[in-house]
């Protein structure tokens, strides 16, 4: 089994989701997150005044899949997500030993 983490532009999000829905996808979890890669942030005016914002928002979807859909699963939200423009993001994946559904106590790939 894989974690799949991206971060995404927040206006992506319904792109991403509809596209691992389409793949299957039966969960995922949301969390706003900010930073800044490349960028560096960015300026914005606000009442006149420029001034400097140096994390940016963002989204973050993790994703436990099998490892024989790790790789769609990736394609598929780099495909959503992309804009072609600086601060699209990052998507990675790592391995995951256990998972286990709390209401169930199933384990392994029946948590899925």
């Amino acid at each position: 089994m894989k974690l799949i983490t991206a971060i995404v532009k927040p206006y992506r999000l319904d792109e991403v989701k509809t596209s691992l829905q389409e793949l299957g996808v039966h969960g995922m979890t949301v969390t706003e997150a900010s930073g800044y890669g490349r960028q560096r942030g960015h300026t914005e005016v606000y009442r006149g005044a420029e001034y400097r914002v140096d994390l940016v928002p963002k989204v973050r979807i993790e994703v436990v899949v099998g490892d024989e859909e790790a790789d769609a699963v990736i394609d598929a939200v780099v495909r959503a997500a992309q804009t072609g423009k600086i601060g699209d993001g990052k998507v990675w994946s790592v391995p995951v030993e256990t998972v286990v559904r709390v209401r169930t106590g199933e384990r392994g790939p029946d948590a899925l």
